[in-house]
């Protein structure tokens, strides 16, 4: 009877402390969109009715652990009326050394990533930054910006490769993370 109630007792100390020792130590953090706050026009797409510079955030991040190999991107958008959620972005192979990317990192051609950093399609069917297209009238949507701390320093991926080939493959080799949530409504 004491190994049970001995036990119980181990069992109901880790459950409580689980938390604390599962605490996520990264952050990501950008300077024109912060938790929780309303997206601006800038990161706001150019179609279905809105007229938005299409422009992605500059991101920055910390806390990574010491045995991250390489960082991926992904933004998405899960009140999207798809069944399955919108995907803005999708960024892999962002080497190790880097901790933030510019403004208008996401553009089509890349030109602002750090070299080897690979852009895969958006649900828009389009290389780069998505940016927030929500219908019209619709609640407000919440964008997840989420940087992935990988254990794999390149993900053999290319071009071709679909943004949930991309994922999947984070996913796998993913240790850590970290999220920061805008939200938009079109009126």
């Amino acid at each position: 009877m004491h190994k049970l109630v001995l036990g119980a007792a181990v069992l109901a100390f880790g459950a409580w402390s689980a938390p604390a020792a599962f605490a996520q130590d990264m952050t990501v953090t950008s300077a024109e969109v912060s938790e929780g706050s309303t997206i601006k026009d800038a990161q706001v797409a150019n179609v279905f009715g809105c007229k938005g510079g299409n422009i992605s955030p500059s991101l920055s991040w910390s806390g990574a652990p010491s045995d991250t190999k390489s960082f991926a991107i992904t933004v998405y958008d899960p009140d999207a009326p798809t069944g399955s959620g919108f995907w803005h972005w999708v960024v892999v192979n962002i080497p190790v050394e880097t901790r933030s990317l510019p403004q208008n990192a996401g553009k089509a051609d890349g030109s602002l990533l750090p070299a080897g950093a690979l852009q895969l399609h958006n649900d828009y069917g389009t290389v780069g930054f998505g940016g927030a297209a929500p219908p019209r009238g619709d609640k407000p949507h919440r964008y997840i910006f989420r940087i992935h701390a990988l254990t794999a320093e390149h993900l053999p991926l290319d071009i071709t490769a679909t943004n949930a080939v991309a994922r999947f493959m984070t996913h796998l080799n993913e240790i850590d993370s970290a999220t920061y949530t805008g939200l938009y409504q079109l009126k």
